[in-house]
């Protein structure tokens, strides 16, 4: 890999080891004592590197003369690149942007670039796949944890450009930064919007329009689910080609949507597995998945019909319910949390059981039609939102492939001379 890699990489580009160009060090392996932000010094670990980004949602400190001693000969300064050791982002590199004094944990590798190389170049370089590759093979495990071994990465091969190349490079693929910056703004603004529609839409405290556009103002009655749904109703008959969809747990998102569906034989999973059918709701049964919004709304079925995971229940509107509405319902917050609160079992095995939903008492308005008018706006506002994140979604596919050719020297920047 090694070779086929580097092969067009242009003459006058020189191919080094990554320890001859930067001086690379790990951080303190003792957890130390931690005190009030107050009176200590922030104290960073792999958690704070996320997206390609540093990132200060959390972290801890550590006393003033920890942090002194900790950082007598290598301080953490801004424009240097911290590399994680540990964990599923392992390899992932994030640029110091920050002008404040920090120590690092264990968990994170600081690199030090020297002249030869730009610090935005080597954190380009580190977050390509090939060197994301070295990280995940060259890790070793220590003390029962897998970590990136700092030696190799010193001995990793890095092809080095003259520095007016390396800044032209890193200066074209900061605006690909700058654009999935914005459209990843973009796209939490609209969950969020979305996420405060569906709090005003589904307490009736915002009313919408009907055809109309006559504003609706019937009372919404309180049901018991089980007298709006059915719950885990009898499977479905044999298509008469014997196909259906198949829905594993890890098949459903944490936003509660199909990422992936199988098509099978119904003979091999109609025993053993959930049954379901087009416009059914799907929710995960069992702890964490329960909490974290596992589930989806069945839709584009195989025939119509699909099977599943054990751990799913259920619901199937009833006549004059709107099926996409009770969607919408148990993705709210508040579903959730009183599903959790409601859980039986031991530990690790806690379940959300048939008896709990067929009592939770649920409000919804009266007209068929209201309810309909909901699910469509909610389902307008999850179009948005799966438009952007396909948009952004490109834009880091774009960024991706335009950096293997930046990178390995297969495309060239136009460099101007100095005057």
């Amino acid at each position: 890999m090694k070779s086929n890699y580097f092969e067009t990489i242009p003459k006058h580009w020189k191919l080094t080891k990554f320890g001859d160009v930067a001086k690379i060090t790990c951080g303190v392996a003792a957890t130390p004592e931690y005190v009030d932000s107050s009176v200590g010094i922030p104290f960073l670990s792999a958690r704070n590197v996320q997206n390609e980004r540093l990132s200060l949602n959390f972290f801890q400190y550590i006393p003033l003369e920890l942090h002194r001693k900790l950082t007598k000969n290598t301080k953490p300064e801004k424009g240097d690149v911290l590399l994680t050791r540990v964990g599923a982002g392992i390899g992932e590199a994030a640029l110091i942007d920050i002008d404040f004094e920090f120590s690092v944990y264990v968990s994170l590798t600081l690199i030090k670039c020297k002249k030869e190389l730009h610090s935005n170049f080597a954190k380009l370089l580190l977050n390509t796949n090939y060197y994301r590759y070295l990280a995940t093979r060259d890790q070793f495990a220590g003390g029962g944890v897998q970590n990136l071994n700092v030696q190799m990465v010193k001995e990793y091969p890095i092809p080095t450009p003259p520095i007016p190349e390396q800044k032209k490079i890193a200066q074209i693929l900061s605006t690909w930064d700058k654009a999935i910056d914005t459209s990843e703004k973009l796209l939490a603004n609209s969950r969020q919007q979305k996420k405060a529609l569906m709090q005003q839409l589904l307490t009736g405290k915002k009313r919408l329009r009907d055809k109309n556009g006559v504003r609706f103002s019937g009372e919404w009655k309180l049901k018991k689910l089980s007298e709006i749904c059915d719950l885990n109703p009898r499977k479905a008959d044999e298509p008469s080609d014997g196909l259906v969809s198949f829905i594993a747990m890890d098949s459903v998102s944490e936003d509660a949507k199909i990422k992936r569906q199988e098509e099978r034989k119904y003979i091999d999973v109609s025993k053993g597995f959930t049954s379901f059918i087009d416009h059914d709701v799907i929710v995960a049964k069992i702890t964490p998945c329960f909490e974290n919004g596992k589930g989806a709304y069945a839709e584009g079925l195989k025939n119509s019909v699909g099977f599943g995971s054990t751990e799913f229940h259920i619901l199937r509107a009833k006549q004059g319910i709107s099926s996409k509405y009770i969607y919408y319902i148990t993705n709210t917050s508040e579903f959730r949390i009183r599903g959790e609160a409601n859980m039986q079992g031991s530990a690790g095995q806690k379940r959300v059981t048939t008896d709990y939903l067929k009592g939770l008492k649920l409000s919804l308005p009266s007209s068929p039609e209201e309810q309909q008018k909901i699910a469509a706006t909610l389902s307008s506002a999850d179009r948005e939102i799966e438009t952007l994140q396909q948009k952004l979604d490109c834009l880091k596919q774009e960024k991706k492939a335009l950096m293997q050719q930046l990178l390995t020297g297969k495309r060239r920047v136009q460099v101007e001379e100095a005057q």
